[in-house]
């Protein structure tokens, strides 16, 4: 499924060891996990696989809790950053739109590409006329930003703009 979807790597966390005494059967199903991420074209030899206990690691027992340290550090070392287009326009397909009392309207979405800053001419594209508007703000997990770049979920205030005339599967443009 992973590679149907695209994603490039993998990192194996091997869940529950802490049930397993037998050495031997830990060592047969992670040849067998290597096996079918190879199957499956992911490099099954070289994917980090993690053996460990979530379980005993929430329950605070040091050699466990260090296995989830060690699955943290190869997510952040074996799986690099995905590059992001901030150098293109910007451009946020619409997912959803708020209307907030004294505030105005939001869009939200993922920023496809580009950065949009607050201040900046926007324009709404797609399925109704095309309707010129201006960033008020940004925020992102109920944090207010002075921008958003591509890869963000960002919520994008809207000036002069109704709740009405906005739906999803409209884009947010830079003109």
């Amino acid at each position: 499924l992973g590679r149907q979807v695209g994603i490039p790597y993998m990192v194996v966390f091997l869940n529950k060891c802490d049930m397993v005494d037998d050495e031997e059967l830990l060592e047969l199903v992670e040849m067998e996990v290597r096996e079918l991420l190879s199957q499956y074209d992911f490099p099954g030899d070289d994917t980090p696989i993690i053996r460990g206990s979530a379980l005993k690691a929430l329950e605070g027992v040091p050699e466990w809790e260090a296995k989830v340290v060690e699955l943290a550090n190869y997510l952040d070392t074996y799986i690099p950053l995905p590059e992001r287009a901030i150098d293109k326009p910007f451009l946020l397909p619409i997912e959803d739109v708020f209307s907030i009392s004294g505030r105005g309207t939001v869009v939200t979405g993922r920023v496809e590409r580009g950065i949009v800053k607050v201040g900046e001419e926007l324009e709404i594209v797609g399925i109704k006329d095309t309707v010129k508007t201006t960033c008020t703000g940004v925020e992102m997990f109920r944090k207010l930003l002075d921008e958003g770049r591509a890869g963000e979920n960002v919520g994008v205030l809207l000036r002069g703009t109704k709740r009405e005339d906005i739906e999803r599967g409209q884009v947010l443009a830079k003109p």
